[in-house]
């Protein structure tokens, strides 16, 4: 099995997932830039290049994702939940090859204290592109074949670490719309006393979707984004 060997090296493998990823595989092999996002890279190049590690593990319910809340005094996407991630370092490599893989363990590894060399990379998503910050952001999937415990490492960049299970991301009653003040509808999760939305949000629902696992739920249901309140 080729492993994945954190920030020196990342390399993608489909050996020995488990069966229930399968769908996953599939999706991303065969699922169109369009079909994830009206919002696509710029055509001129611009943008800033970075990753997110969508990490599939198995937990006491069965398959979940790791998820983290970024801290409040952020100056972007403050409070909200969202995939390990973030921009490309010079040292992480071609953005046009490996890069953002490396990019992805590394950032994960920095901000939940993630062990890279237990993490099977397998898959990744077209670029896509964040408009509010300017980020062309490419999703590296990943099977926790050796899970490792994590946690916050820098209070003043992450709130908390999570798992959020597959179960719950699929059930209709925790499923709404978010409309953003720009007028902007989108897909959210109800979920571990946090409202996932945005792009977090339109990734896992398009993964639901194109795996296969989605269920039927009501699109008309608006949740706020202060739903706190």
């Amino acid at each position: 099995m080729t492993r994945a060997s954190g920030t020196t090296g990342a390399t993608l493998s489909k050996d020995g997932l488990p069966s229930w990823l399968d769908p996953v595989v599939r999706a991303v092999e065969t699922v169109e830039p369009l079909q994830l996002s009206r919002f696509l890279p710029p055509a001129d190049g611009a943008g800033r290049q970075s990753a997110v590690l969508v990490l599939f593990g198995e937990g006491e319910r069965g398959p979940e994702l790791l998820l983290m809340e970024r801290a409040s005094s952020l100056r972007s996407h403050a409070g909200q939940p969202s995939f390990p991630g973030g921009a490309l370092d010079p040292e992480d490599g071609d953005p046009q090859g490996d890069g953002p893989l490396r990019a992805a363990l590394r950032e994960a590894e920095e901000e939940t204290g993630l062990d890279p060399s237990g993490v099977q990379l397998f898959g990744v998503l077209p670029k896509l592109y964040i408009p509010v910050s300017g980020f062309v952001v490419t999703p590296v999937l990943g099977w926790w074949r050796e899970p490792t415990p994590v946690g916050v490492v820098d209070p003043n960049e992450t709130a908390r670490v999570f798992t959020v299970p597959v179960a719950d991301l699929t059930d209709p009653g925790n499923r709404g719309t978010t409309v953003h003040p720009s007028g902007h509808r989108g897909p959210a999760f109800l979920v571990e006393s946090a409202l996932v939305w945005g792009f977090t949000a339109g990734i896992i629902d398009r993964i639901l979707h194109f795996a296969g696992w989605e269920r039927p739920w009501d699109r008309e249901k608006q949740v706020p984004l202060d739903w706190r309140a």
